[in-house]
């Protein structure tokens, strides 16, 4: 089974969804995008999450976003 990308539990983070394994929140990454910065940017960041958890976050959310428009 793979490991999901995101995870959510009221002892991480107080119930924030975060990238699993860490305590770094998803808005994160997305404030980032949001203010111009670079995927590498948030990497260098949060060295705890990994550029594969990115990706496949990013992936994740555009195909939610297509299924939802379609």
């Amino acid at each position: 089974m793979e490991t999901p990308v995101i995870s959510c539990s009221p002892d991480v983070m107080g119930g924030t969804h975060v990238f699993s394994g860490t305590r770094v929140p998803v808005q994160t990454l997305l404030d980032y995008l949001e203010a111009g910065e670079s995927i590498d940017d948030f990497l260098e960041g949060f060295p705890s999450v990994s550029r594969d958890q990115v990706i496949a976050f990013l992936e994740q959310a555009k195909d939610r976003l297509v299924a939802d428009v379609s």
